[in-house]
């Protein structure tokens, strides 16, 4: 799909490890706090291409789990909310 490692908390897919770099799964709900910091959303096809609704985790966090638990808690929300929004496929 995109190269990288998609990781899940149960059935929500709301983080990726692309390029040594994770991604957390965003909206509008949440982005302002990756934007605030300068991170930048994952594009799988390089800059200039479309970017996904994951931004970069920043890497200061990445030894903080205490820190980084908040986060991550937002990003299952984003990816929670997403699922039950979408249409069961048959």
């Amino acid at each position: 799909m995109f190269g990288g490692f998609g990781i899940y908390a149960g059935e929500l897919f709301f983080a990726l490890i692309a390029n040594d770099t994770v991604y957390f799964k965003v909206d509008d709900s949440n982005r302002p706090d990756f934007e605030k910091l300068g991170m930048k959303p994952f594009q799988p096809y390089g800059e200039g291409s479309e970017a996904m609704k994951y931004y970069q985790v920043p890497e200061d966090l990445l030894e903080d789990p205490e820190g980084l638990r908040p986060w991550a808690e937002k990003s299952i929300a984003v990816a929670a909310k997403q699922k039950k929004g979408k249409r069961p496929t048959s």
